[in-house]
């Protein structure tokens, strides 16, 4: 065996078929003899799959909130993702609502867009809220991401992100609009 080669047992055979461990193959569609083709297999091997915008995940800590003599001089950006696998990388490793400490806000804005009212985007917008018991809003906070980053609301061009706030007996998820005088679009 040459060096950097793994070992392999049972040592591998050409009548043998290769073991379990291998791994399945997934086949896509059929090439012009009526065969299929195999699928890239690997994330390595596959093309990106990048979203309609760029957003970037924000987190406003209840400890530097109360050190902070500014409104929303505490709200970080945590990562900034254009493609679905950035999207899911970043997403299952931040903590859902439920584990998040009470006071915590965690943002989802369009990039170059802070959540903040301030910000030239949100200054004339609005929001729509849903409030859930403590603990309740891990599944409606995912499926929000992915109805906004997905760009499956009618008018997802008038979004300019969701909040989902921890507080000691609600959480909150609010989706923040861009223009709240166009109530047809509201």
């Amino acid at each position: 065996m040459a060096t950097g080669e793994a070992a392999t047992y049972p040592p591998p055979h050409e009548d043998r078929p290769p073991s379990a461990g291998s791994g399945p193959r997934r086949f896509s569609r059929s090439n012009r003899s009526g065969r299929a083709e195999p699928e890239n297999e690997g994330v390595a091997g596959s093309r990106p799959h990048p979203l309609g915008h760029s957003w970037t995940f924000w987190f406003d800590s209840p400890t530097a909130k109360s050190s902070q003599a500014d409104w929303g001089s505490s709200i970080r950006p945590i990562y900034t993702f254009a493609t679905v696998e950035e999207f899911w990388s970043v997403y299952n490793n931040l903590h859902q609502p439920s584990k998040l400490v009470v006071g915590a806000d965690l943002h989802c804005f369009k990039n170059k867009v802070e959540p903040k009212w301030e910000d030239p985007v949100c200054a004339n917008g609005g929001k729509w809220t849903a409030t859930f018991s403590r603990g309740k809003s891990d599944t409606s906070w995912l499926y929000t991401l992915l109805a906004m980053v997905g760009e499956q609301f009618d008018h997802g061009e008038e979004i300019c992100g969701a909040v989902v706030s921890v507080r000691a007996k609600q959480e909150k998820i609010a989706l923040w609009t861009r223009d709240a005088s166009d109530e047809a679009t509201q």
